[in-house]
Order: structure tokens, then C-alpha cells, then sequence
């Protein structure tokens, strides 16, 4: 493909100027006019064969399917449930009693239908979420009905979106010539503090923004009157990345917090006493920037970024503790040791039920749970065990497990209400086994637990006989050993042929990790097709805990990219595919990784999908909320760290003289988070030099890429079609 806008090749490290600037205006005419060819392009050449119809077809049918799982929360009496099909393209938000849900048919009640109210107010508006506000339980007491509602709405996917007021009872929005609240677009939300009550961070107008483009101010706003009137809790710095503020509404034990996000892994996190009044009293919890704190009931849980020494004790990065907060804020600095990091294992996350705390955690990526109930409180709570130490930290916490949990695979848990019950959704999954909810009863006391129920399950989508996981490890450049997962025919597998058309996932960023789950479309788009599908879990993940992400941060960033090209070469060594057959693909943050796996290891792989990237370094920080990312990579602007960044720079680390393999680039005019600049530029470049680029832009859908069923079916059907016109 050829470039429409003529520039005469350039590699921008070697110039001041900057030749495809043109391209970051995100709606200027003559960007949108090259994207339109881009387009047009796809349209032209991967969209004509019948596979491509075929594929999209197939991939649409998974995502429409009316027999997927309705993903459901608890409130009050109901289940809601936000569901997208054939039929609903932008979505239904809709309830259901406990009992119809058990059933295979759920009779379902429509709450708001964002298809009409898109065609009535002509947007088109993507969901984003809703919050609840939990009734006292006076309220409760007296019949009185969950009510009040807060709904976001992006306009086609951006992160900037609206919030407004619903009524649950009259199944409406309340508008503000009533009193309703309403959030104007921009970045932001709005929080319940009570029913004419909220908190509000958002664009208050000029200087009240990060420069990530989030909220900078928090105010404390009443019903019925003006923003202009809401009263400010809470003001940030020219620096800070995100403020904002909460209210816990858990009965007896009702608090304001305001946190402070600094920078990404830096936090500040402040108890609000009389927020918005004279009187008001912020009280910073006095833990590192870097560990995350959670407060429920009278407990406080530090998870751990960094060492930490506290009280005489030093407790290790990774680790999980426990001390009750009014004891932390009287000056008590003991702690207990929830959990605590090996070789192997890291935390995956902690969910609180009524009584107890479920432990999630990975073991060379594979999840295990732990229930751990707390000790008894001052008060003596009749579920808890032991008394306080006099030491000033609690006697041991009580551990037990749940029965049959499975061994393999992805286990993930959230509380039904952890107000009112032990009750836990679980929800199991592995790349071969479709997706189950079930239903875990804890009970109130260590030990009751009782094995799953499982009350939906999805479809399988694709014929899994035949086909296998595997995990294997290999080892990085300096030494360090890497897993990965490895899916497929089971002859392709265990390498028997040597050229299976193989796709290498990643991302290796930010703490996240990559653990297996079932997808229907992969499986009837690739894994059908008899290719192989691969996870490798690199260096910058949070896959072995804080060590593995803080490996590979600022100047050795390298680390998740040597990760990476090892597990590409481990699969050629172990005769599972060649690199003439190997492709590669990582999105936003694994767009990044992808860049730099086409502009430093071209000779790895055979095709690359770059998606919604990060690909120029040099100006990342001054495009939407790049600067909030500055902690992960460095800052341009910083000529030491320039130095660096100049290292993993895809823009600027193009050769024009060099060969490279044929790269797919997507991206979203929409993507407010990741600006669609860096894959236009880049592909702009290529181009320009006469390399083999494709490039699509979505022109809705934020930074997911599609906005609907339709557009991520077309997405995924450009991504698999050009997989296999370059792989097979």
C-alpha cells in the first residue's frame, strides 16, 4: 500500500522536525481524509475474499449469542444485568429476580435501553457503568426501595463521558430542571455521599484538570443547586495525575475518603472528617505513596509495591497486611501478614464478604483461593476466632479453603453483598473450557464452605477435541525465567510438524497480568483454523507480584521486550512453529511492546499487529493522558531520560533501510487515552519508505476499538484475515 500524503521518508530521531505532526489532529480534514484511504485500503484488499465475511460472521455470532452468560450484580432484591446482542446493538440495561435468573429462560425487565435513547437524543452513546446508592437501613427497614441511580454514558467510547441521575422505581432519568444531577462531558464522575448528596470530580473549567486530562479538583455538591455552588474538599497540584473522592455507605462504619493519585504507583489516601464544611478534617492514612490501602468495617489492608518497615517489623514487597484502622490511627503500627510473596507466587487480588477475606492468588499463573476470617473484634463479633495480642497485632487469622475449586485455569471471585451475606460469584475459565458462574455460600464461620454451584455457563463455540495447554518456560537474556501458555492442535503443540501458523499475545505492563480464558471467537477464527495461539508472561506484568512489573520499568524497559523475543525464539527451538510462520500481536500498552518487536526483532516474525500503540516516546507525555504514564516509562522532557526512552521509541527507532514484516496497524479516531497519532504517524512513515502497512481506524469505540458488537466483530475479522493471508 502507498501512502496518499507524499513526505519524503524520514527517521524523526535524526530531525527536529517532526514531518507527520498533521496526523495528531485527531478530526482535522486532511488526518481524517488519510485515514478514510487507510480505510479504504482494508475495504479494497483483506475485506473482499469470502473468508473475510466468513470470519466476521462467525466472530459476530459468538458475540450476539443469547446463550453467553448475563453478567449480574445484586441490588436490593434484583439482578442487573447490561446486555448487548443482535437486536441491541448499544445495549440494554435490564433486571431480573434471583429466582427467573436460575432458570435457563431469566425473564428479564427492561431498566433503560440505550438503542432508543441513542436514536431519541441522537448520540451514540456506549455504556460506561452505573452506581447504586444503598438505602440506610432505616429505609430499608421501612420499605423503602433501592432508588437512586448514577449511569455513565461515553459518546462513542471515549473515555470523557456524561453521568446522570436515574430513578430505578420510575425507570427515568431525573432531569436537572428537577433537581436531577448531571455531569457534563469530560473526565470524571460523580459519587453518592447521600440521596441529595454527591461528590464530584471532573471539568470545573480552566486549571481545574491534571495534565493527564483528569479531574484536579473534588467538590462536595447538593441537590438542587448550581455546580457552581459545589463546595471544594479537595484541590490537587499542577502535577498530580487523578483526585477524587467516596463515600463507604457500610452500616455503623460510614466514612468519607478523598485519595490522591500522584502518579501512577504513587498514592495518597486522606479520611475525611466533616468533608466540605469549616470543620472538615483530612487525616492522610500514613502508608508508602506506593502500597495500596483498602478500608472495610474496622479493617485496613495495605498491599505492598515496596519494603516496608513499620512498628520494628520489615515486611516485604507484595506482601498483604491487616490492622484495624482506629488502632493504625491511634499511632498502632502492628500489623498481621496475610499474605506474603515466594519465588512462585504473587497476590491476585482480596474480596471481602460479610465475614471473611478471599485471597486470590498466582502461582506461576495459575489462580489458588484462600478464605481468611479475621480475629475477633473488641467488641467480641461472634464469627471471629482469637483474641488481640499483646504485642498490638491480632491473633492469627483463621485460613480455610473452598471445596472443589479447580486446579487449572483462571478462578476469579466477587462478593454477592458484602453488607449482608458470605455469598461469593465465582467464575472459572481456561483457554479450552468456556466460562462458568457459579455460586460459592462461604458461611459464617471458618469451614463452611461449601463446593460451587454452577448456575450459568457459556456455549462452547468451537470444537475443542484435539486441541491442548500447555505451559512452558524459557529464559531471557539475562537469565531470568519466563512462562508462557501455548494452545492448539495437540500435534502442532508438541511440535511435530514445525510450521504451524502461530500467534504471539503480550502486554507486559503496568502491573497486569495475563492469565488463561476462553475466547470464541479466537477459537473459531484461529484455533479452528489450525493455528496455535500463545501468552507469553513477560516482564512488566504483574504475573509474580510488584519485582516482575518494577523489573521492567524506565530504563530497563528492554527486559519485557529481551522476555518476549525469547519465548519467540523458544517456540522455533521447540519445532511448534518457524519464524516464517510466527506473527505477533499487543494492544496499548502491548502496542508499545509490538513496535518495538517490529522495529528491533523484525526477523522474528512474519507479520505484527500493532493496536491502539504508544509509538512515539518523544511526545507521548503531551498527548491525552500520557503524562499520567510517565512513572512506567519516563519523561521525554527529561534529556537523561531521553536517553533511554530513545531505546524503545518504535517512531524513532524505524530504519528506512531496513526490512520489516508486514504490519497491520489499528487504532480509534474515539481513543481518548491513547491518542490514534502514534499508529498514524508510524504507519505514515512506513509507508512513505514503501514497507508493507496496512492501517485501520475505527472511527468509534475509544480505547477498546468498537463500540458495538458489529464494530469489534469487523475489528477482530481484519486482525485474524490478515494473520492468516501472511502466516499460512
Amino acid at each position: 500500500m502507498t501512502a496518499e500524503h507524499v513526505t519524503d521518508a524520514v527517521t524523526p530521531a535524526t530531525t527536529d522536525t517532526d514531518p507527520y505532526l498533521w496526523l495528531e489532529e485527531v478530526e482535522g480534514d486532511e488526518a481524517l481524509s488519510w485515514v478514510r484511504a487507510r480505510n479504504a485500503e482494508v475495504a479494497a484488499t483483506l475485506e473482499v475474499p469470502a473468508s473475510f465475511a466468513a470470519t466476521e460472521t462467525a466472530i459476530r455470532e459468538v458475540l450476539d449469542s443469547d446463550a453467553k452468560i448475563p453478567e449480574v450484580s445484586l441490588i436490593g432484591d434484583r439482578l442487573y444485568n447490561f446486555w448487548r446482542d443482535a437486536q441491541h446493538e448499544r445495549g440494554l440495561w435490564r433486571r431480573t429476580t434471583v429466582d427467573s435468573y436460575r432458570t435457563d429462560a431469566p425473564e428479564w425487565e427492561t431498566v433503560l435501553d440505550l438503542d432508543a435513547l441513542a436514536a431519541r437524543e441522537g448520540e451514540s452513546w456506549v455504556w460506561h457503568g452505573a452506581s447504586v446508592l444503598r438505602p440506610t437501613p432505616e429505609q430499608l427497614a421501612a420499605g423503602e426501595p433501592w432508588r437512586h441511580a448514577l449511569v455513565e454514558l461515553s459518546p462513542g467510547g471515549s473515555d470523557a463521558d456524561v453521568t446522570r441521575e436515574f430513578d430505578l422505581v420510575e425507570k427515568r432519568f431525573v432531569e436537572p430542571a428537577e433537581g436531577g444531577f448531571h455531569r457534563a462531558e469530560a473526565k470524571g464522575s460523580l459519587g453518592w455521599v447521600d440521596a441529595d448528596t454527591v461528590y464530584v470530580f471532573t471539568d470545573f473549567g480552566p486549571g481545574t484538570l491534571t495534565p493527564s486530562g483528569y479531574p484536579r479538583v473534588v467538590k462536595r455538591w447538593t441537590r438542587g443547586t448550581p455546580l457552581a455552588d459545589a463546595v471544594t474538599v479537595f484541590e490537587g497540584t499542577d502535577e498530580d495525575m487523578y483526585i477524587s473522592a467516596w463515600r463507604s455507605h457500610t452500616p455503623g462504619f460510614e466514612r468519607d475518603f478523598v485519595h490522591r493519585s500522584k502518579a501512577f504507583y504513587s498514592d495518597e489516601l486522606y479520611l475525611a472528617e466533616n468533608p466540605g464544611t469549616p470543620e472538615q478534617v483530612l487525616t492522610k492514612i500514613d502508608v508508602p505513596d506506593s502500597a495500596e490501602v483498602g478500608v472495610r468495617r474496622e479493617w485496613m489492608l495495605v498491599e505492598l509495591r515496596d519494603d516496608w518497615t513499620a512498628g520494628g517489623a520489615t515486611y516485604v514487597a507484595g506482601s498483604l497486611l491487616v490492622t484495624r484502622l482506629d488502632d493504625f490511627l491511634a499511632g498502632d503500627r502492628g500489623f498481621t501478614v496475610l499474605f506474603e510473596p515466594t519465588a512462585t507466587t504473587s497476590l491476585a487480588g482480596a474480596t471481602w464478604t460479610r465475614h471473611h477475606l478471599v485471597v486470590n492468588v498466582l502461582d506461576d499463573v495459575k489462580n489458588r483461593l484462600h478464605v481468611l476470617t479475621p480475629p475477633a473484634t473488641p467488641e467480641g463479633d461472634d464469627h471471629a476466632v482469637g483474641e488481640r495480642a499483646a504485642s498490638g497485632t491480632d491473633a492469627p487469622w483463621v485460613r480455610s479453603e473452598i471445596p472443589g475449586l479447580p486446579t487449572l485455569g483462571t478462578i476469579g471471585v466477587g462478593a454477592v453483598d458484602p453488607v449482608e451475606t458470605d455469598d461469593l460469584w465465582l467464575v472459572t475459565t481456561d483457554y479450552l473450557t468456556p466460562t462458568t458462574l457459579s455460586l460459592v455460600r462461604l458461611g459464617e464461620h471458618p469451614g463452611d464452605a461449601v463446593a460451587p454451584e454452577p448456575l450459568k455457563s457459556n456455549p462452547a463455540f468451537f470444537d475443542t477435541s484435539g486441541l491442548t495447554v500447555a505451559q512452558h518456560f524459557t529464559t531471557s537474556d539475562d537469565g531470568t525465567r519466563v512462562p508462557y501458555f501455548v494452545v492448539g492442535r495437540a500435534d502442532l503443540v508438541a511440535g511435530a510438524t514445525g510450521t504451524a501458523p502461530t500467534l504471539l499475545y503480550g502486554y507486559g505492563g503496568f502491573e497486569v497480568s495475563l492469565t488463561p480464558g476462553y475466547s470464541g471467537a479466537l477459537g473459531r477464527a484461529w484455533l479452528s483454523q489450525g493455528g496455535v495461539y500463545v501468552v507469553a508472561n513477560i516482564r512488566g506484568g504483574g504475573e509474580y507480584g510488584p519485582a516482575w512489573h518494577q523489573a521492567a520499568l524506565k530504563a530497563d524497559r528492554h527486559r519485557a521486550y529481551e522476555d518476549f523475543a525469547a519465548v519467540a525464539r523458544d517456540l522455533v527451538a521447540r519445532g511448534i512453529t518457524t519464524h516464517e510462520h510466527l506473527g505477533m500481536e499487543g494492544r496499548s500498552n502491548g502496542g508499545l511492546l509490538a513496535g518495538n518487536m517490529l522495529t528491533q526483532y523484525p526477523d522474528l516474525f512474519a507479520a505484527v499487529i500493532v493496536g491502539v500503540p504508544l509509538l512515539d516516546m518523544k511526545r507521548y507525555t503531551k498527548l491525552l493522558a500520557g503524562a499520567s504514564w510517565a512513572a512506567e516509562y519516563g519523561d521525554p522532557d527529561d534529556p537523561d531520560q531521553w536517553e533511554f526512552l530513545r531505546t524503545f521509541s518504535p517512531y524513532h527507532l524505524f530504519d528506512s533501510d531496513r526490512e520489516y514484516p508486514p504490519v497491520l496497524f489499528t487504532t480509534s479516531t474515539k481513543d481518548d487515552r491513547v491518542h490514534p497519532g502514534h499508529a498514524r504517524k508510524l504507519a505514515a512513515l512506513m509507508l512513505s519508505a514503501g514497507k508493507d502497512v496496512t492501517y485501520y481506524e475505527n472511527i468509534e469505540g475509544g480505547h477498546g476499538g468498537a463500540a458495538n458488537n458489529a464494530q469489534a466483530a469487523h475489528m477482530a475479522a481484519v486482525h485474524y484475515r490478515f494473520l492468516a493471508e501472511r502466516l499460512a
